[in-house]
């Protein structure tokens, strides 16, 4: 990972045009993205300011008033139409005016509550940073066409998303404002799995190691379900609907097999 690193960090430098540049990495859920984003905000002592798309997830009252007047699955945090823009542009617009001297607040969500931390429990990045790093597992997703979305592509949506009002929002949102907050992003690393298929099973190794045991039946069968919001987009992406400067194979291991710089050759 570290060869990756190192071209995107030099890909956003280049792009950034003197300010701080704004590093993003991208992948499916239980790829690494904050595995790999906290040890490069270490290795930086001091030097990268560094927090997630999953920081600035709507309120859980938020997101059922959304449900109530749109649809009942954005009710579930994650696909686009479930973040606070604002909030994550106010952030970044906060550390790209940072000086020496300045303590900023960055978002935190609480998951085991199912809501966003109050803003006197956020964590404070001292000082001005010399790398900006966000991570989130749809950044840089592309929308799809419309005619893309008229199939449903798991149980999920064959069941509680028939009349494709729910896919048909999140694409819409994902063309609109994420792309334009993509758009602000200086490089984009991408942590490319084999295929969406080791998506559950490596979010149930995430969701085991944080509860410290095996999943139960219920657990299991409601994990799953949850991975199914992520699927469409996941897919999308894997098949090359994305944005990015810098991308890592990886095989169902979580092993990188191969880096691919801008040009898409292999390095």
């Amino acid at each position: 990972m570290r060869q990756a690193a190192e071209l995107v960090l030099a890909a956003a430098r280049r792009c950034s045009e003197g300010r701080v540049p704004i590093v993003a990495v991208s992948g499916v859920q239980g790829a690494g993205k904050s595995t790999l984003a906290r040890a490069l905000a270490a290795a930086s002592q001091g030097a990268m300011a560094q927090f997630s798309l999953d920081d600035v997830y709507l309120g859980k009252q938020e997101r059922r008033d959304l449900a109530a007047g749109v649809h009942p699955l954005l009710a579930t945090r994650g696909p686009p139409g479930t973040h606070d823009l604002a909030l994550l542009e106010s952030a970044l617009q906060n550390l790209l005016a940072a000086g020496p001297a300045s303590v900023t607040p960055l978002p935190a969500f609480d998951k085991g509550q199912d809501d966003r931390l109050p803003e006197s429990l956020w964590p404070r990045f001292a000082g001005q940073p010399e790398i900006i790093l966000l991570e989130g597992w749809c950044l840089g997703a592309l929308p799809q066409s419309p005619s893309d979305l008229s199939e449903p592509v798991n149980d999920l949506e064959a069941r509680e998303d028939r009349d494709g009002v729910w896919r048909g929002y999140v694409n819409a949102q994902l063309g609109a404002d994420y792309l334009r907050v993509f758009s602000g992003f200086d490089a984009i690393l991408h942590l490319r799995a084999p295929d969406f298929s080791v998506t559950p099973l490596w979010r149930r190794q995430q969701e085991e190691v944080r509860v410290g045991r095996p999943l139960t039946p219920g657990e299991d069968e409601a994990l799953l379900r949850f991975v199914s919001h992520f699927e469409r987009i996941s897919r999308h992406m894997l098949s090359g609907g994305r944005r990015a400067e810098v991308e890592v194979d990886l095989d169902a291991s979580r092993r990188p097999l191969a880096v691919r710089s801008l040009d898409r050759d292999r390095l």
